[in-house]
């Protein structure tokens, strides 16, 4: 039954992706010389992600804390990462911000094309070069009022427990002076974990935005240590979700 429901979901996702492809492309035309921060693009991958999430029938998603961020406040958000649809359900909730994604997400066809035109900042993790000149961006888009989004993790987590957190972002809001607004997801890697391709259903996603902590609260300007300490944070939280405590 899994397999059946699987086809139909790739399938009826392929399907809007790429119907709505040419819609989205006029209206990027139409909007690129009076956009040059691609606000309206980020919006638009906003209502693709929640088509996608809200009109499939075999998952349900609870968000709390969403109102914990400000519309006037630029924050370096991190979440954990269970499996590709993270991406999916991040985007539900409708904060303004930057993705930043692996380089080979930018090269895949169609996605690939989505995220070029709302001009997400893309890192090859193996060049040490293009991690900098990505931190390098991130600090401008947050200069600019404009939160980014970003994985600590690096990849997606193959137990759904929360892996090692690298320090770019830690290092990011430091040096930006920015805060940091911590995010925990849970159920996505019980519905599609990484290498599957078999959709599991009955699932509920589950996202937690935290109270979001300002540069004067990190206690430390190492970033390896603010990564443990928020590291030990979202662990901790993504247990008691679990358990039904938050």
């Amino acid at each position: 039954m899994d397999i059946l429901k699987s086809a139909f979901l790739w399938i009826a996702g392929i399907l809007i992706i790429v119907l709505t492809l040419p819609l989205i492309l006029v209206i990027w035309l139409l909007v690129l010389p009076f956009d040059s921060e691609r606000r309206v693009m980020h919006r638009m991958m906003i209502l693709l992600s929640m088509a996608l999430s809200y009109v499939m029938p075999v998952w349900k998603i609870e968000i709390k804390g969403r109102e914990k961020a400000s519309k006037d406040q630029a924050y370096v958000i991190i979440s954990n990462h269970q499996s590709i649809l993270d991406i999916l359900f991040l985007n539900c909730l409708q904060y303004r911000f930057k993705w930043v994604s692996k380089i080979e997400n930018m090269k895949a066809p169609v996605v690939g094309w989505y995220l070029r035109m709302a001009d997400y900042i893309t890192v090859d993790r193996g060049n040490k070069e293009s991690k900098e000149e990505m931190l390098r961006k991130c600090y401008i888009s947050l200069r600019k009022g404009i939160s980014v989004m970003m994985f600590p993790e690096g990849t997606r987590s193959v137990d759904r427990e929360i892996g090692f957190f690298k320090r770019g972002a830690f290092q990011l809001a430091i040096s930006a002076g920015k805060p940091i607004l911590p995010v925990v997801i849970e159920g996505t890697g019980g519905i599609l974990p990484k290498h599957g391709l078999i959709f599991s259903t009955g699932h509920r996603v589950r996202i937690r935005v935290f109270d979001p902590v300002p540069p004067e609260l990190f206690d430390t300007t190492d970033p390896d240590v603010l990564s443990l300490k928020f590291h030990t944070f979202m662990a901790e939280a993504l247990r008691e979700i679990r358990s039904g405590r938050k």
